[in-house]
């Protein structure tokens, strides 16, 4: 006893497991939770991920004719992070803000200056919905541009000419012919310790909702036998009160095709053995489910949507439809957050020496307009001294006792003031600018934070806050919060209510 009381402990979960939270969620009043399975119950190694998808792909392209010397490339793997744009008529990478505006980009990888990012971008909003730009939205697409940013980097210092858009399109085409022909999950299965992080705490987070009185269910587009495959590695064995995987659940539906699920009207089926056939409800437990639509699988939950909490990893497939098209709340997994909240902590001080310079530069920005319009007055003070006699005076001007010697030397004093404040201001301006390139590094060598983009919320980042009630890193960092937590968002701080 006395070892437990004077050991060092801390009821504050470590910011690298907190469940995050942008609008209010009361877990006591959620009756069903769902999860995606892929990056998000199973969690991938990116890197390993990537290696094999570029592989794959880079196979493809050469059997599709591009040159063989791109088997000899080293595409960066550590270049692209998710909430990128690709602008297929220039063969540029870019960043948004979330007005949508470009910050940062590159031209397959080599970094656009600030004059070509304003000369196509800065006075006109990209709109991702059209043809001409393609948006990152998931982990799984990340080697795709780290093959595109290489494949047009190496192909124009060799002198050929490149299609920007038909290359994007060529190997979007081969990375998911290489998913469909089994080439990528054929090896994932093959050899699942090597690209799966089996989570420990996994299946104690399940069994705590379950024991809290709520039920489970798994909506995946994964088909059955990989999903069987995969789900058994991450939770057969794992506990002794749970024989199989699927004990864990209370409904199992593969090859669910989000995000058509939540817009189409599919059949839901059932499977039994290799047969398919048509569900009756209501579904049972220990069944196996295929398809289906938003619309009948709320009638055989029984319950309203908002009791109903979905967790993904896929801002569009997984959580912006689903808060679209129903009432489900949504929680998502962000993979990257442990790093980001790392890097975070380590910019503290910047960030506070940040504040200090802004506060500066506001201070300084308001003696600079200050002493302007006094220069403005001096200066029709002195035109006033040496205007003929029969001229109007100014209606507002206040009559002076000062010689227009005096009022000259007072305004040459000021505008030395002004030029003071002008190099104190540049001096802010180009320290903020050095921690903004040393803080940024420290999230992302090529892109900065994934979640914000200067002092806004990225594309990506703002997504994530409309759509995600509450956001994560993992799905067991809901294993240190009770069944029943109330997360509650912070409050909301308009620029008005700032000092």
């Amino acid at each position: 006893m006395d070892d437990f009381l004077t050991r060092s402990q801390t009821p504050k979960i470590p910011r690298e497991r907190r469940v995050f939270c942008n609008r209010n969620l009361k877990m006591s009043q959620i009756a069903w939770v769902g999860f995606d399975m892929d990056y998000t119950l199973a969690i991938y190694d990116q890197g390993e991920m990537d290696d094999l998808s570029i592989r794959a792909t880079v196979e493809k392209l050469v059997l599709r004719g591009y040159p063989e010397f791109i088997r000899d490339i080293t595409p960066p793997k550590d270049f692209p992070v998710r909430g990128l744009i690709i602008d297929k008529r220039y063969g540029h990478i870019v960043k948004m803000d979330r007005y949508k505006f470009v910050h940062k980009g590159y031209h397959g990888l080599r970094e656009l200056t600030k004059d070509e990012i304003k000369e196509l971008y800065l006075h006109k909003k990209i709109r991702p919905a059209t043809p001409r730009y393609h948006w990152i939205d998931t982990l799984y697409a990340l080697s795709e541009v780290a093959c595109y940013a290489a494949l047009v980097t190496a192909m124009e210092e060799r002198g050929f000419a490149i299609d920007y858009a038909k290359t994007f399109t060529d190997i979007r085409e081969c990375i998911d012919e290489a998913h469909r022909d089994g080439t990528i999950l054929n090896a994932v299965a093959a050899d699942l310790p090597r690209y799966i992080h089996r989570d420990p705490n996994l299946a104690p987070t399940l069994h705590k909702l379950r024991s809290s009185g709520k039920k489970l269910f798994l909506l995946t587009n994964s088909r059955w036998s990989y999903s069987d495959k995969m789900m058994t590695y991450l939770l057969g064995g794992a506990m002794s009160e749970y024989p199989s995987w699927r004990n864990f659940f209370d409904v199992v539906i593969c090859a669910a095709q989000k995000p058509a699920f939540f817009q189409d009207h599919r059949p839901l089926l059932m499977r039994e053995g290799e047969m398919l056939r048509h569900a009756t409800f209501p579904l049972e437990r220990g069944k196996i489910y295929e398809g289906g639509n938003l619309a009948d699988f709320e009638r055989a939950l029984a319950v309203p949507g908002d009791e109903v909490l979905y967790v993904g990893d896929h801002i569009y497939g997984d959580i912006l439809r689903s808060k679209k098209d129903s009432a489900w709340r949504t929680a998502m997994i962000i993979q990257e957050l442990e790093q980001e909240t790392s890097a975070h902590d380590l910019c503290s001080q910047d960030y506070e020496r940040l504040d200090e310079l802004e506060s500066k530069r506001e201070h300084t920005e308001d003696e600079l307009r200050f002493y302007q319009s006094r220069v403005k007055e001096l200066t029709r003070m002195i035109e006033a001294k040496h205007a003929p006699p029969q001229a109007a005076a100014h209606p507002n001007a206040a009559p002076s006792t000062h010689s227009p010697t005096d009022l000259e030397a007072e305004r040459v004093r000021i505008k030395r003031a002004i030029e003071r404040l002008r190099g104190i201001i540049r001096e802010v301006e180009a320290e903020v600018s050095t921690i903004d390139r040393r803080t940024n590094a420290r999230f992302h060598p090529y892109f900065g934070p994934l979640l914000k983009e200067g002092t806004e919320q990225s594309s990506f980042g703002k997504q994530v806050e409309e759509y995600a009630c509450v956001y994560t890193s993992r799905v067991s960092n809901f294993l240190s919060y009770s069944p029943q937590q109330y997360f509650r968002s912070p409050r909301d701080v308009m620029a008005h209510e700032l000092g």
